[in-house]
């Protein structure tokens, strides 16, 4: 049973969190946050998304906030660093805000950006960790099969952990796995997950070799537990850009899933440049604790949003719960 309307309203309050760099092409993010008798928990869809997809988060949003947690087998998540498609001399900065991370996510693909600029990105990255680090690239489905492939070569100097949604559709990741086979890169599937109708295809078509899952757009906690309870490969869960409230959440997933081989892309809220917490959710020592953190009221008052913003989230969590 969800709780009623009226419940999430009575304490909604939408922020607009500025980023400390550019990501996906924006440089503030839209959140809305409510308080459960569990305490508070994030709905927080891309503005661009329909409401079939947003309805997904705002289940994530209703569970972590009314419903008690599963069984938990760690209170620590090694986190890796994110770095988005920046020019190759403000890596070090970006890396200099995740603590301790050993592995680090390097965007590509990045629209108006060349494959050279990636891989001069990558190189820093790499000179930075040096060999001992990991490095995973994500192209946020950016590429078509020949691309990927020579992609796949243009970085394969720099011994990849795996490479995150080169292409987006299951066939092109399938036909890229095919023809990279002999190359050991593995092919990692997010969009293929979370915007299928049924997840479980990206395993069962052999498309990729990790699966990165992240709670709220899965639909929350106990969907990400059933989910990793029915596949064999391995999963990474990871943010979706949210503030430390959405950032916990993704940590609880990470927590009560049995095996967790991988650092996870939880370590997000360090690319804002404002939060919701005095103590937000960044690495510390490459890990972040599993927990819950506090609410700052005057953090939400410093970060509201306009009352056009505001008007059009409600309006948006309304036509979501109707969707339930």
């Amino acid at each position: 049973m969800h709780p009623p309307l009226s419940e999430l309203l009575a304490t909604a309050r939408v922020v607009s969190l500025p980023l400390a760099v550019k990501f996906r092409g924006i440089w503030s993010r839209e959140i809305m946050l409510f308080q459960g008798p569990e305490g508070w928990t994030e709905f927080s869809p891309f503005v661009e998304y329909n409401d079939d997809e947003a309805v997904h988060w705002l289940r994530a949003a209703i569970e972590f906030g009314w419903q008690p947690l599963p069984k938990l087998f760690r209170d620590q998540i090694m986190v890796n660093a994110t770095v988005p498609a920046v020019a190759p001399d403000q890596v070090a900065e970006v890396l200099s805000h995740f603590d301790g991370c050993r592995t680090a996510k390097v965007k590509v693909g990045e629209p108006g950006q060349l494959l050279s600029e990636d891989v001069e990105r990558v190189r820093e990255v790499r000179r930075i960790l040096g060999p001992e680090g990991r490095i995973r690239v994500d192209a946020n489905a950016a590429w078509n099969v020949d691309e990927a492939e020579h992609a796949f070569h243009a970085l394969a100097e720099f011994d990849l952990e795996y490479v995150e949604q080169p292409c987006a559709s299951l066939e092109e990741l399938a036909e890229l796995r095919e023809r990279t086979h002999y190359m050991d890169v593995l092919i990692a599937a997010d969009e293929s997950i979370r915007k299928a109708e049924d997840p479980r295809a990206v395993a069962q078509a052999v498309a990729a070799d990790v699966l990165v899952l992240k709670a709220q757009p899965l639909g929350g906690i106990s969907k990400i537990v059933e989910l990793s309870e029915e596949v064999t490969l391995p999963i990474v869960l990871s943010s979706a850009l949210e503030s430390s409230v959405g950032i916990a959440m993704g940590l609880y997933a990470a927590a009560a899933v049995k095996v967790l081989d991988y650092d996870c892309g939880l370590g997000t809220a360090s690319l804002l440049a404002g939060d919701v917490t005095e103590a937000p959710m960044v690495a510390q020592g490459g890990s972040i604790a599993v927990q819950r953190p506090a609410v700052s009221e005057d953090l939400l008052e410093r970060f509201a949003a306009s009352s056009d913003t505001t008007a059009w989230w409600l309006e948006r969590l309304e036509r979501c719960y109707n969707l339930l």
